[in-house]
């Protein structure tokens, strides 16, 4: 099991204060935010009817999270204000998702109007679907953290962020306002966070429980020593494709039980390898995902093996399969664990050379129960085969990132990862939320 913190002021000198300068001064007392600002928390809400998370940091309601996510975006008031289509800010939300673009041509209702409202092009990333909108100021609220429980003050900022129309909400859960992307791009929720308010680069989730944005320790109750500093880590990798996304080096997939030994998956050649030059294959992270979907030729090898090292002993009963899983197995006929769920086969994802550890998934990630006696194996093949240009080997699901700490750390191009949290004793609904 990886485990891997006022000077009073002079009278005399805030006389001499502007009256705006005074009016930021007391607002920054109120909330305790004045640089250096300190690392910030928010919660994270699993949606029962949509297996959605959401992140409470919005003023006017919960955004739904999305790793891929490029942007911010929320369904906006009237009067709300915009940016110019010439600024920089315009850019990068028109630019190619990492690094902003040049400003774009004016259109042709801004030739005579410099100074004309930028429009952006949120996209809801369940239905695929994508609207234009005004890019605006979207107010956000969230406590501030030293890593182990949540500090006396609140802080208020603002972000840049979309517009987008209420029918984009489609399919997205009851009372959800918009979407927190939260990818590398620069107009993300950490990269702006990153940019705006010095918190660094590192971002963590822990699903359902905790989102920390910035440089910080992390602890979880139940579980005594800090945890960044122990999990395991991987280098990210970068596709060319799709810049924003966050990719991890896997080049194996094997199936690991003391009752029948290791099994791997007889997978094609380089089949989990990320081609930089097309974008195509490679492993990735999804928030959206409800369950870790695979490319076809990975999907096949990768369910024969589970399916052999499971049934060697003799003692797992195969049951009938239940759409849309392939595998189903009788309860009755597994062996429960005190705290890791069952004694079924881990699934360990072999890493490339400059991680620390290979990722491995209990019971608790890998399988799903779907009925009193039937429990099924949580993983699906992608539609259609997963045969685009461009399109991964693997989509890892929430379903497997489930009380896995996860640190996100652009600058060093690195995720740091647990592994179930179960069996230590902590799991990621036990942040300590109070001051």
């Amino acid at each position: 099991m990886h485990l891997h913190v006022i000077f009073p002021l002079a009278i005399s000198l805030l006389l001499v204060l502007s009256p705006a300068a005074v009016r930021r001064c007391a607002a920054q007392e109120r909330t305790g935010d004045a640089p250096p600002y300190k690392p910030l928390v928010s919660p994270l809400a699993r949606d029962s009817a949509t297996s959605l998370y959401t992140i409470t940091i919005q003023d006017s309601g919960p955004l739904i999270v999305d790793l891929a996510g490029p942007l911010v975006w929320s369904t906006c008031a009237s009067g709300h204000p915009t940016f110019s289509c010439s600024s920089r800010e315009c850019a990068a939300a028109n630019g190619d998702g990492v690094t902003p673009a040049p400003a774009p041509a004016p259109r042709p209702s801004c030739r005579k109007s410099p100074n004309c409202a930028c429009t952006a092009h949120p996209c809801n990333p369940v239905t695929g679907r994508c609207a234009a909108g005004d890019l605006t100021s979207s107010p956000m609220s969230a406590n501030t953290t030293d890593g182990r429980s949540l500090l006396p003050h609140p802080v208020s900022f603002s972000i840049v962020a979309s517009c987008a129309p209420e029918n984009l909400l489609q399919s997205l859960p009851a009372g959800a306002v918009g979407v927190a992307g939260l990818s590398r791009a620069p107009l993300s929720l950490p990269s702006q966070l990153a940019a705006r308010r010095g918190l660094g680069s590192r971002f963590a989730l822990c699903l359902p429980g905790v989102a920390v944005f910035g440089n910080t320790t992390i602890y979880l109750m139940g579980f005594p020593l800090e945890l960044t500093a122990i999990i395991g880590r991987t280098p990210l990798v970068k596709n060319p494709k799709r810049s924003g996304d966050y990719y991890i080096p896997a080049v194996a997939i094997t199936m690991v039980w003391a009752s029948s030994g290791d099994t791997p998956a007889a997978l094609p050649p380089r089949a989990l390898e990320l081609d930089p030059a097309t974008g195509r294959g490679g492993v990735t992270l999804s928030t959206v995902a409800q369950y870790t979907a695979m490319r076809s030729d990975v999907y096949g090898p990768f369910l024969q093996a589970f399916d052999a090292a499971i049934g060697a002993p003799g003692t797992v009963k195969k049951v009938p399969e239940v759409a849309p899983f392939k595998l189903c197995y009788d309860t009755w006929s597994l062996r429960p664990l005190k705290r890791l769920g069952w004694d079924v086969p881990i699934i360990r994802l072999e890493l490339a050379a400059g991680a620390s550890s290979n990722w491995t998934m209990y019971s608790g990630n890998s399988l799903v129960q779907v009925g009193d006696r039937t429990m099924c194996l949580a993983f699906l093949e992608m539609a259609g085969g997963g045969g685009s240009d461009d399109g991964p080997a693997v989509v890892i699901g929430t379903h497997q990132l489930e009380d896995n700490l996860l640190v996100f750390d652009a600058d060093n191009e690195e995720l740091r990862f647990s592994g179930i949290l179960r069996g230590s004793g902590a799991t990621c609904s036990t942040f300590n939320f109070t001051a």
